[in-house]
């Protein structure tokens, strides 16, 4: 089939198997390019590996450190008349390229939140592997189940207490225009914490624990995000902040566990980027297409890959054997996206866009790009007139 972007809103339902595996690769000569990471990680589970920073820890574990990676992430195949996922493409092609380069993967397919993927998960680490020494724990989707009560909650992307109103664009049309979001109840405000929040990354690491495969020094890392003065009502102030402080604490918690054989765990603060999650949220791809103007300008910007390298190159396993903290215990690898410079200009952006001159002001342009090449499209060398099999079977799967 002939196979073309289709989109609802913020989410788009195609993917290109082509595009994906040519995305995946430029990953892979990216990290191949830096060098090597000498004391990296050895065996490495990603829950969460399809997409995002989770497909980009996994790419610089394998090619930058050598390391075996097991890779955690949902089932989703092509059907009669549709195309299977990106993260199934990106999955795919990861698994195919570290088979080429003599590394060992493998993957297990599931509801990351259920036991019973866990349970998996264990169960091929005591059979293949042994035991992990780092586990990234990178799910993002606005919906979980508790495995206790079997209650599904789900996740909303509101501010706290008062109603908030500011400027938003279509990044398909680049209209401009202002949204008002009246603030969360109680009940949506818990749910989006039970989502988002850490409890599930506590479920995992008790189960690898309690199932012998976690080494005495293992690192874990989960994902949060600050940003700026513009995005903080909608963001760190609202919902999905109170999931983030819940994550935050979270690792603390972790840390002060696994730290009595030697282990740590940490949360990452990371950059603004363009993510199917990130698309959802009214108002930050304005100020990410903003965001982006500035830091490319001034040679600062860095897509997924360049930022996962230096959190492993510089953060995680740097030469010094030290882990660079803020106050608060988190690794910030958001440091140059918070510049007092960076932030003035975007600040000063911010103030003057319309829909007038959008495309002047920002990297509009560039936004949509990243956002279609999530799914595998706009990707230089790749033939989009060209009939292709959306079939891709990927090996090593449990």
């Amino acid at each position: 089939m002939i196979i073309k972007p289709r989109t609802r809103g913020f989410i788009c339902t195609t993917a290109h198997p082509e595009g994906c595996a040519q995305q995946v690769q430029e990953q892979i000569q990216y990290v191949g390019g830096q060098p090597h990471l000498q004391n990296g990680p050895r065996n490495v589970l990603v829950i969460g590996a399809s997409a995002g920073y989770g497909l980009s820890a996994r790419i610089v574990a394998a090619f930058g450190a050598g390391a075996t990676t097991v890779g955690i992430y949902r089932k989703s195949e092509a059907a009669k008349g549709r195309t299977a996922s990106a993260g199934w493409y990106n999955s795919t092609a990861f698994e195919h390229a570290a088979a080429k380069a003599g590394l060992k993967s493998f993957s297990v397919t599931g509801d990351a939140f259920t036991d019973e993927t866990k349970a998996k998960a264990v169960e091929l680490i005591r059979k293949e592997i042994g035991q992990v020494d780092l586990v990234i724990y990178s799910v993002a989707t606005a919906r979980r189940i508790d495995p206790e009560t079997g209650e599904t909650a789900n996740s909303v992307l509101k501010p706290i207490s008062d109603s908030y109103t500011n400027k938003t664009v279509n990044f398909h049309t680049g209209e401009v225009s202002l949204v008002t979001l009246e603030p969360a109840t109680e009940s949506e405000t818990k749910d989006t914490v039970t989502v988002m929040g850490g409890d599930d990354w506590q479920r995992w690491i008790d189960a690898l624990q309690q199932g012998g495969v976690l080494a005495d020094d293992a690192t874990t890392i989960s994902y949060s995000y600050i940003g700026s003065q513009i995005t903080q009502d909608i963001y760190r102030a609202g919902t999905i902040g109170r999931a983030k402080d819940h994550l935050e604490a979270t690792a603390q918690h972790l840390h002060e566990q696994l730290n009595a054989t030697g282990g740590r765990a940490y949360v990452t603060v990371s950059k603004a980027l363009v993510t199917q999650s990130s698309s959802a949220i009214p108002v930050v791809p304005l100020y990410v297409s903003a965001l982006y103007k500035v830091m490319k300008e001034k040679g600062l910007h860095e897509n997924t890959i360049q930022q996962t390298y230096r959190l492993f190159a510089d953060r995680l396993y740097s030469s010094t054997g030290t882990v660079p903290l803020d106050e608060e215990g988190r690794i910030r690898i958001d440091d140059w996206e918070l510049r007092d410079d960076v932030q003035a200009e975007v600040t000063e952006i911010w103030n003057a866009i319309t829909s007038d001159n959008i495309d002047q002001l920002t990297d509009l342009d560039g936004y949509r790009r990243e956002f279609f090449q999530l799914f595998g499209f706009e990707t230089e060398g790749v033939d989009y007139e060209a009939d292709v099999d959306p079939n891709v079977v990927a090996p090593n799967i449990y």
